[in-house]
């Protein structure tokens, strides 16, 4: 992919808009006012900070351009602050792993831009180009492996596509006396576009989990859990077939809608562990969270 043509400011990129094949405007700046009123684009312009693709910058006259695009910086919309501070467990030359917090975002999305890991790690550290190369959802905290070089990305992404990362998490959820462990759950996982929360079948399993238990208190128990897949909300699904959906989760069994300044009830769900063979010293690595779910 193309670099983006204006630098991270304030831990964000800019935003790019695609001009279509089938609009009549004349300049970029007509088919902009036109399609896009509620922005300002001659501050823009007189700033300096609207550009094309290749970097240069777009006058009241420049002419339209079919499928290209233009790229700006977007102020985004005001966030309620995650109260919760993302720990740097290792940083070393283009890698930087970190401890997650829960509610926090692991990439600027929607509604969370701002309170992101992306962004406050860019800004934290002054490393424009950090970028996770593996997700965690918004409600699991854990271990988070990061490349802060371009060049680096794509070996450690490749670890996690070819299935070369031993992955750890830690689940509270409840206790069925019925169940044997330890024991392997293999489902299909269907997630739709745009909808919250996926679907999960028995016919030709996508997604395979290891599930153990740790220790028992009461109700409750405390999970080791070892996907050899990576589906949305595997684990969560996974857990959920067994009737133990874990403790604090506001989508499964069903969805019940959380307030964005409520921080309370975390899912209780951690990445609690990441091994692999580092892909460019060939070091073994293993990285462990310090955090402890409330059981």
């Amino acid at each position: 992919m193309r670099a983006a043509p204006l630098p991270v400011r304030d831990g964000l990129g800019p935003d790019r808009i695609r001009m279509p094949a089938d609009h009549g405007a004349d300049t970029v700046v007509e088919f902009l006012e036109a399609d896009h009123p509620d922005e300002d684009w001659a501050a823009r312009m007189a700033a300096g900070e609207l550009v094309d693709e290749h970097g240069r910058r777009v006058e009241p006259h420049t002419p339209y351009r079919p499928t290209r695009f233009v790229y700006f910086y977007r102020d985004p919309a005001p966030e309620v602050p995650v109260p919760f501070p993302v720990h740097v467990l290792h940083r070393e030359d283009g890698l930087v792993v970190v401890d997650k917090p829960h509610f926090l975002a692991t990439i600027p999305r929607g509604a969370h831009i701002r309170e992101s890991v992306v962004v406050r790690l860019r800004r934290e550290l002054e490393l424009p180009h950090l970028v996770p190369v593996h997700r965690l959802d918004r409600m699991t905290a854990g271990v988070l492996l990061c490349t802060t070089d371009p060049g680096w990305r794509r070996p450690y992404q490749e670890l996690f596509e070819r299935q070369r990362v031993r992955k750890v998490y830690e689940a509270v959820a409840g206790y069925r006396p019925d169940l044997s462990f330890p024991r392997v759950v293999r489902t299909r996982i269907v997630k739709r576009h745009g909808e919250l929360t996926a679907e999960q079948f028995a016919d030709e399993p996508n997604s395979e989990t290891r599930i153990e238990v740790v220790e028992r208190r009461g109700e409750l128990a405390r999970y080791r859990l070892c996907p050899r897949t990576g589906r949305t909300h595997q684990l969560r699904l996974h857990l959920m077939s067994l009737g133990v959906p874990i403790v604090g989760d506001n989508f499964y069994p069903r969805f019940r809608p959380r307030g964005a300044d409520d921080f309370t009830d975390p899912l209780r769900l951690l990445a609690r562990s990441l091994e692999f063979t580092d892909p460019v010293s060939g070091v073994a690595r293993r990285f462990v969270s310090g955090r402890e779910l409330e059981f």
